[in-house]
């Protein structure tokens, strides 16, 4: 029985090869589109899913309190990790962590890897796999360095046992390697290529014992028996216990959620990836839904063609239930295929996707539940594509299909203009979130930055930067490819050091304000394009402006009324406002930055930024400045990134949800396409006869197009009137995250639905145009 369900769905299939086409095609692109978007899922809920004993590891963050509301960081002091450890029953391991970029040299190769100072703890809390050395013992010696095996492979070549060896580092100090561990996966939220004894860091800096000093990543681990929320809440409290100051909380932060679950508001967790994740998997859901409409579309538009087989297997005895049987067996067949064209799509398209979304998926048919994954997807299409036109064929009356009677098909009709307009209204909220994505990208790009991001050069100081820097300097504009140099302690787009309780005369109390701190050159301001609105900038004698800061505009309003220049600023020593900063934005891009005060002290800096010559050829600017940096700073490697590409790295997930956004858009506008075409064809196909009389009486083509199209108009039209409500709805909630936001303009909604109409119109006409243009003696000839 089932064998024969088969043939007659296959014969089936090869007598309608265009429509087996349309319904095959438009289902495989629905299901790879969802098969993308599902390994895009996989990949951000498999973060750090490789970590053992993963569900009792903690990151500890702080909520910290300013203006009578609470901003979360991921810094800690130094001495919190060992108090945790010590005073809190249930936490089992505890480590400070820092992060840093060491350069490391074997020879004449060298090589920057980024990496962390932690303590003992941080192996076990992780539990790395060493290839070479133990756990037990990699941090016995305070000189210690354990590295990953790529950064061993790249140091020393493959197949090359490096424990006991002594590491190069920065170009002065040594380390001995005494472990080499498993690369971490690229789907992990903390990454390192190697770890050294914090001891080593913290040695001679005092400050890193203090409580008031927030610096430190903190990692513990709890027992399993212990119960989070009572360890969480003596954490909440043992930063008050040490200092005697209730502003700052620490808390834990589940290893769960340290990727999807990481924005929080006044100290509430209100979301963060997981909510892409969410999105996304409704989208692929929502592609897949499409998909299957059209399958339902044609396959109750024809079900007159399908009538007298079903009256004669019925007359032949044959019950309902197996004509249902039947017709779900040739849609879950027709689903098969469309997932084997689909898998062929995939891996045509995966590398592309991947250049995308900027990830290195891969496609897995050899994990079994990949292969379920795409079964399930397959049956699912099938059963729910083929259900409703399996009933409503298998309800025909044999004794008035046999009798030549008219299918009724009121029904059926309703339900397939209902889900041409759902297709469309889909495709058309698309439409209107791609251009509105677009547009707050481009909002916020064009921000009034307060500094010119344009022709800017970063590198890093290292090595003798700092002590060479005039000659530096002077070479570098003597190149003629630049044009300024500045220093700075901070990446000008990042939040950077900062902290509370100064102190001046008059204006707003500043005890619970947030300031940044940055300490820079005298070239910064210059050389970065910051306005000085008020006042002088520094000079080149940093003796003379040891106690002068400048600030910016806002901090400037904060002083009180009348002119900041002059006014002093109490921070531990006394300084004297001699310059005024316009206001720049830098951290969140779509919001306030906090004030800002100013320093003139190098030595600090550790980011060099380099205001480059737009006469000059960006390949030609580069080799002039390596060469320089090559003779004073040789054992150091060339890199660079430029600040423009930076900035745009801010807005990854914006860009990400806009790209995709496109490619959805226009997947959903091609199977509804798929689908519009197929009827448009049909109807034209079941009209011909009325086209070939209208022919006869002298009706024009134009006539007849138009008669074919206005339909299929009217469901887009009210497509349109459907989406535009719910694509207002969709993107005002998104716009909400943003402080910083665009408004929604009538003339987003107009272009996409005067888009929708285009597309419709073209692939209606294809089918209406050869239809008016037939020879009406081919269709009444049978009259």
């Amino acid at each position: 029985m089932i064998l024969n369900y088969i043939k007659i769905a296959f014969r089936t299939l090869l007598k309608n090869k265009g429509y087996s086409f349309l319904n095959i095609f438009g289902l495989a692109i629905g299901i790879t589109c969802a098969s993308l978007i599902f390994l895009w899922v996989e990949d951000e809920l498999s973060f750090n899913a490789n970590f053992e004993n993963q569900e009792h590891i903690y990151f500890v963050s702080t909520h910290q309190q300013y203006e009578g509301e609470w901003r979360t960081f991921g810094s800690t002091p130094g001495p919190l990790a060992n108090a945790l450890k010590t005073e809190i029953p249930g936490v089992n391991k505890a480590s400070r962590t820092r992060q840093d970029e060491l350069l490391f040299t074997v020879g004449d190769n060298g090589i920057t890897k980024s990496g962390r100072y932690a303590d003992k703890d941080f192996l076990d809390i992780f539990n790395l796999k060493f290839i070479e050395g133990r756990l037990s013992e990699a941090f016995t010696n305070p000189e210690a360095i354990v590295i990953t095996q790529t950064t061993a492979e790249q140091l020393y070549g493959k197949n090359t046992k490096v424990v006991g060896k002594t590491l190069k580092v920065n170009n002065s100090d040594s380390y001995l390697i005494t472990g080499v561990i498993e690369n971490l996966p690229k789907n992990v939220t903390y990454s390192f290529d190697w770890l050294a004894p914090f001891e080593r860091l913290a040695n001679g800096r005092e400050w890193m014992q203090e409580y008031d000093s927030f610096f430190a990543d903190t990692f513990v681990t709890l027992t399993p028996e212990a119960n989070f929320k009572t360890v969480d809440a003596q954490v909440r409290k043992i930063l008050e216990k040490k200092t005697g100051e209730s502003d700052s909380k620490a808390f834990l932060h589940a290893m769960e959620n340290w990727h999807l679950k990481d924005r929080f508001e006044n100290g509430i967790q209100v979301g963060g990836r997981i909510t892409y994740v969410r999105l996304f998997t409704i989208i692929a859901l929502i592609i897949l839904l499409i998909a299957c409409i059209n399958f339902m579309n044609l396959s109750t538009a024809r079900s007159e063609k399908r009538a007298n087989e079903v009256g004669v297997r019925k007359a032949m005895g044959s019950g309902r239930s197996r004509l249902i049987i039947q017709f779900i067996s040739e849609a879950l067949i027709l689903a098969f295929i469309a997932t084997l064209v689909s898998v062929i799509l995939l891996f045509i398209l995966l590398p592309q996707f991947n250049l995308l979304i900027d990830k290195n998926l891969v496609l897995g048919l050899t994990k079994p539940m990949h292969v379920v994954s795409l079964v399930s997807i397959s049956v699912l299409c099938g059963v729910f594509a083929g259900l409703y036109p399996a009933f409503y064929l298998s309800a025909f009356k044999p004794v008035e299909v046999l009798k030549g009677l008219k299918v009724t098909q009121g029904s059926a009709t309703f339900i397939r203009k209902g889900l041409v307009v759902g297709q469309f209204a889909v495709s058309i909220v698309f439409i209107i979130c791609t251009i509105l994505v677009y547009q707050q990208i481009q909002h916020v790009k064009n921000r009034d930055l307060g500094y010119s991001k344009d022709q800017l050069l970063t590198m890093d100081v290292n090595g003798t930067i700092i002590e060479k820097f005039s000659t530096i300097k002077q070479d570098l504009i003597n190149t003629g490819a630049i044009i300024n140099v500045g220093l700075c302690n901070s990446e000008i787009l990042n939040g950077g050091n900062n902290g509370s309780g100064l102190e001046w005369a008059g204006g707003t109390n500043t005890e619970d304000i947030l300031i940044s701190f940055r300490y820079v050159n005298a070239g910064f301001l210059e050389t970065t394009g910051m306005k000085l609105i008020e006042g002088r900038g520094f000079s080149d004698n940093i003796a003379k402006d040891s106690s002068s800061v400048l600030i910016t505009e806002s901090f400037a309003k904060l002083m009180g009324n009348g002119s900041a220049i002059g006014k002093q600023i109490s921070r531990g020593d006394t300084y004297t406002v001699v310059g005024v900063v316009k206001d720049y934005l830098y951290g969140d891009m779509y919001g306030q930055s906090d004030p800002v005060l100013f320093f003139n002290y190098l030595g600090e800096s550790r980011y060099m930024y380099l205001k480059t010559n737009p006469k000059v050829a960006t390949n030609v600017m580069l080799a002039k400045v390596e060469a320089v940096m090559k003779k004073h700073n040789p054992a150091f490697p060339f890199k660079y990134t430029f600040a423009d590409d930076t900035f745009n790295a801010k807005f990854k997930s914006e860009q990400l949800i806009g790209k995709l956004s496109q490619l959805f858009a226009l997947l959903a506008i091609l199977i509804s396409c798929l689908g519009l075409f197929g009827l448009a064809a049909y109807t034209a196909e079941q009209r011909s006869k009325e086209i070939g009389v209208r022919k006869v009486l002298g009706a024009s083509v134009s006539g007849i197009v138009k008669l074919l199209s206005k339909d299929f108009l009217k469901l887009v039209v009210l497509s349109i009137l459907i989406a535009i409500p719910v694509a207002w709805f969709v993107m005002h909630s998104w716009l909400l995250d943003y402080a910083y936001r665009i408004e929604i303009n009538w003339w987003v909604f107009v272009i996409a639905g005067l888009a929708a109409i285009l597309i419709a119109l073209l692939t209606v006409s294809f089918q209406a145009i050869k239809a008016a243009l037939a020879n009406p003696v081919n269709s009444l000839k049978a009259e």
